[in-house]
């Protein structure tokens, strides 16, 4: 499945969807969407991950990455996100720092 990422930005709350798959490969395109969501001044993120498929170190690393680049008073919440990819979120212990939210 080929990688997608959208950002929509309603009242500083910046929506990004993903599919496909987050790895070294599509981590720059991600990084750069979470640079324009910060850039804009967004107070709270919204991942939508429902058609996420996999999340590799790099993908672990971008959602460091977007947890840095938005500063700890953003809220960050991962929406929808399928078994493996909460549990690759769990195991790696980034649970406590951002928020896993079923659809």
């Amino acid at each position: 499945m080929a990688f997608d990422v959208r950002l929509k930005i309603n009242d500083k709350v910046a929506t990004i969807e993903l599919k496909g798959e987050l790895d070294a490969s599509t981590a720059g395109e991600f990084h750069d969407t979470v640079g324009r969501a910060a850039g804009a001044g967004a107070v709270e993120l919204v991942i939508h991950a429902e058609q996420l498929g996999y999340l590799s170190s790099a993908g672990l690393r971008s959602l460091v990455f977007a947890r840095q680049k938005m500063g700890d008073e953003v809220r960050i919440a991962i929406v929808g996100a399928t078994d493996p990819v909460a549990q690759t979120i769990r195991l790696a212990g980034f649970d406590h720092s951002i928020e896993l939210v079923d659809a």
